[in-house]
């Protein structure tokens, strides 16, 4: 998600600094490259040998005749970011008012003026954050383009952001902003028909992949909603739901005109039964009776002709052939963009192997389901700028514009 990234990450004096060894770790997990810059209040706090372990990189703990913070965040610097985590009240204050006397905030100044993005994780007790004066700080810096990761409001505390949400505003403030503007409704997880109150029919499915396309589709801006079954997220507005049923009226309801694109990566239940009322006695036999359920694909191209679609498909025969003919089958039938083909042996993994099927095309990819969300959202994109006339026009205007003979 970060790969190739240089993240200049800002400690201040918050206890939330004890999560910066953590969070640099993540950041490098992801694939950035990561160097400390820590005010006096943040080294009370931890040691800067901790961030130079977690970063593998020196820690700027002043602003010497090497001028870090031009070195780090000019026009020229070497970090594609500035990631502030934790800011504190009187750092997020310093940064509204042009004070340089921390690495940190002269960081911050020197990033502002370069447009160097920066993004912000705030960690103070609630009362501060409530203040008047902090909350027109941020607003303030806010309006400069500058990225806020919400905290979690808990136990009187606006603490810290997760290292996942971190990390996720870091990608997106570095990501080419190639669905900037548009809104994806994606599904995921596994849905389930109730049986009885306590017994659910249901499969196998993570929902790591469709959760992997939304965050990736979050990254690369767009507004996301996202179905499934298991709660909020921060990369998106979740809708949760239960059973096929609740899935296909949530997706219906998410779709308006000004969608652009449906990702039905969810495992949506084939069948139903009707629920009984009261727990069913144990030991006795019992035949159920399975009924088919509406098609989410098929109810979403009815009630959207021109909408690109998504769909995925999982067979068991673990044969390339037959993967791709199934796929196939069900992007003439419904009039899908791609479809995205797996064995559902990789149901539950990390790792995964699918088919892109396209028309003709079947293209292989191997690799995490985090990487397969990129290159799901990156075709996406595409394909949702190859069917926007207005993108077309805009092209052929530049395109002109480009060719035209320049002004005397």
């Amino acid at each position: 998600m970060l790969e190739g990234v240089n993240v200049a990450l800002g400690v201040s004096g918050s206890i939330a600094a004890v999560k910066v060894v953590e969070l640099a770790h993540e950041l490098r997990r992801q694939g950035a490259s990561v160097r400390g810059v820590m005010t006096e209040s943040a080294r009370g706090i931890v040691h800067p040998w901790a961030v130079e372990f977690a970063t593998d990189n020196d820690v700027v703990t002043e602003i010497t005749g090497r001028v870090e913070h031009v070195e780090l965040c000019g026009r020229d610097g070497w970090a594609d970011v500035l990631l502030i985590a934790p800011a504190t009240a009187n750092t997020v204050g310093k940064i509204a008012g042009a004070v340089d006397d921390t690495p940190v905030t002269t960081c911050a100044t020197t990033a502002l003026g370069a447009d160097v993005p920066v993004v912000i994780a705030p960690a103070m007790h609630e009362p501060m954050y409530d203040h008047p004066g902090v909350l027109d700080a941020i607003d303030r810096v806010a309006s400069w383009d500058v990225d806020f990761v919400d905290p979690r409001i808990e136990e009187g505390k606006a603490k810290i952001a997760t290292e996942a949400a971190i990390v996720t505003a870091t990608a997106r403030a570095t990501a080419e902003q190639s669905l900037a503007g548009r809104h994806v409704v994606v599904t995921s997880g596994a849905t389930a028909e109730a049986i009885d109150p306590v017994r659910i029919l249901t499969n196998r499915a993570s929902g790591k992949t469709g959760r992997a396309v939304a965050r990736a589709c979050h990254v690369r801006g767009a507004d996301v909603t996202l179905v499934h079954p298991d709660g909020d997220v921060h990369y998106a507005d979740a809708v949760t739901v239960e059973s096929a049923a609740e899935m296909r009226d949530a997706v219906l309801d998410s779709v308006d005109a000004d969608t652009d694109a449906v990702v039905s990566a969810a495992a949506i239940s084939d069948y139903t039964v009707d629920r009984a009322d009261e727990k069913l006695r144990s030991g006795e036999e019992r035949t159920l009776e399975l009924r088919p359920t509406p098609k989410l694909l098929d109810d979403v191209r009815e009630a959207h002709p021109d909408l690109p679609i998504v769909g995925f498909k999982a067979e068991t025969s673990g044969d390339d052939a037959e993967m791709t003919e199934a796929a196939r089958g069900i992007l003439d039938r419904v009039g899908l963009a791609f479809v995205v083909a797996n064995d559902a042996s990789v149901m539950g993994d990390d790792e995964t192997r699918t088919l892109f099927v396209d028309g003709d095309d079947a293209v292989e990819f191997s690799g995490t389901k985090t990487e397969l969300g990129g290159a799901i959202a990156d075709r996406i994109a595409t394909v949702v700028s190859e069917s926007d006339p207005d993108s077309a026009s805009a092209s052929d205007s530049d395109a002109d514009s480009d060719s035209a003979p320049a002004p005397e």
